[in-house]
């Protein structure tokens, strides 16, 4: 009895100091299980931002943390089967990486953790119902990206253009969400949406190929299934000198033109500070749902010298990366 009481005091003391929870989170290893609905630049920045914003903090893979990732390959049918394994394994926490992985971990857990991240649209894809206090099992950090920012920024480097294509999945909610706010912002930026749609990465080619001849630029969303065969727009892009414009800043050294985004890498360690959070003890539901503020334009001089266009000094200026030819 005397050494409970002992022991009861002196976690009272280090609960005092705000360390308490850090020392027992720290005590054991953590399992983590990440599924991903698709492998491509920006949802693997935002994975390894997640798992070094958590080594930084002693959750170290191989060591204190126990990884399962898991790879979807574009198949919703797949994601759905990851999700019921990870129901089935119980892992401490879940990180659900873009709108369809979250999607399916949501319908299979109940009481296991779920932080989300790359999800355009939490209320749309009716994973939580209160930004502000989502409640249940599940928050993350939203990648809706600066439409409107990203559509002046076309106008403004091409103030001629008149028709925008944009090729998206419309079986993905978060490209459904996105494509309805360009519907809404294009009018008034003096644009007319052009809509192609591809359900496949196999089909993306085709569905790019439609735009040319009939576009004076595209602009590529946060959509999994376009970003995952972004090579086929960009080739397209260079063939018929089209500028491609993208929602996510890591698709740009991949041949699009340029994107007025956020780093995919920092949003996923934003991500992992709420998984520490909830690994301190806090409730996911309790946690308001997140967003990325920053925003950096990104620029590419050797696609802009295939299409044969001159990058204005001022953006040059702004841009706070120019990849070289």
């Amino acid at each position: 009895m005397m050494r409970r009481r002992i022991l009861s005091a002196l976690l009272g003391s280090l609960m005092l100091n705000g360390i308490v929870l850090a020392g027992i989170a720290h005590a054991d290893s953590v399992s983590l299980g990440i599924t991903q609905i698709v492998e491509h630049p920006a949802l693997d920045a935002s994975r390894q931002g997640v798992l070094d914003k958590l080594a930084e903090h002693g959750y170290v893979e191989g060591d204190t943390l126990t990884v399962d990732f898991q790879n979807a390959q574009g198949d919703t049918a797949i994601a759905a089967q990851i999700a019921r394994k990870f129901a089935g394994d119980r892992p401490d926490l879940v990180l659900a990486i873009s709108t369809p992985s979250a999607q399916a971990a949501a319908a299979a857990m109940r009481d296991t953790p779920i932080v989300f991240t790359a999800v355009t649209d939490p209320l749309m894809a009716k994973l939580v119902n209160d930004m502000d206090a989502p409640g249940g099992n599940i928050t993350g950090v939203v990648d809706a990206p600066p439409l409107e920012a990203q559509l002046q920024l076309i106008r403004d480097m091409f103030p001629e253009a008149q028709r925008l294509g944009v090729a998206y999945n419309p079986g993905e909610a978060n490209s459904v969400s996105q494509i309805e706010k360009l519907q809404e912002l294009s009018p008034g930026l003096g644009f007319e949406l052009v809509e192609v749609t591809a359900s496949r990465t196999s089909e993306v080619m085709g569905a790019a190929r439609s735009l040319a001849g009939r576009v004076d630029a595209i602009y590529v969303p946060v959509d999994n299934t376009i970003v995952s065969a972004l090579e086929s727009v960009v080739r397209v892009g260079h063939d018929a000198n089209i500028p491609v414009f993208t929602g996510d800043n890591a698709s740009v050294e991949r041949g699009a033109l340029a994107s007025l985004g956020f780093s995919y890498y920092d949003m996923g360690r934003q991500t992992g500070e709420m998984i520490l959070r909830i690994l301190d003890g806090e409730s996911p539901g309790d946690l308001p749902v997140g967003t990325v503020e920053m925003l950096e334009l990104i620029l590419n001089q050797g696609t802009a010298d295939r299409i044969g266009y001159t990058i204005p000094a001022e953006f040059e200026e702004q841009a706070v990366e120019i990849i070289a030819p």
